[in-house]
């Protein structure tokens, strides 16, 4: 038996965790960090210090390499995992100066094109 850390009575090992979930978390992560580049966490996006379109794009890029490739393990959660991509894939192609084309957006090697 190891013993936890003083505090630490809520800390799951990782084997302990389903994958769906794990996954999941990954998802979230991806999503929020996406958002915040993309400046959705402010009054004014367009404005915002930490907008930052590349980074936006690798992230979007990434959560859709996951969610595509794990779907059929996502059960009920894949569906708003997908919608929030879309989301911001959408948010992406809006706050865009040059708007990529159809099918060349952050994830739509993955997703398909993205209107």
């Amino acid at each position: 038996m190891t013993e936890q850390p003083e505090g630490d009575g809520d800390v799951r090992e990782l084997a302990e965790i389903p994958a769906v979930e794990v996954i999941s978390r990954a998802a979230v992560m991806l999503m929020s960090s996406a958002a915040e580049k993309l400046g959705l966490g402010d009054d004014d996006p367009e404005n915002s210090p930490r907008r930052d379109m590349d980074e936006a794009r690798r992230l979007i890029t990434a959560l859709a390499g996951l969610i595509t490739a794990s779907v059929e393990y996502l059960g009920p959660h894949a569906g708003p995992l997908r919608e929030g991509l879309q989301s911001l894939q959408k948010a992406f192609r809006e706050s865009s100066a040059i708007p990529d084309a159809p099918g060349a957006g952050p994830g739509e090697k993955y997703t398909g094109p993205v209107y």
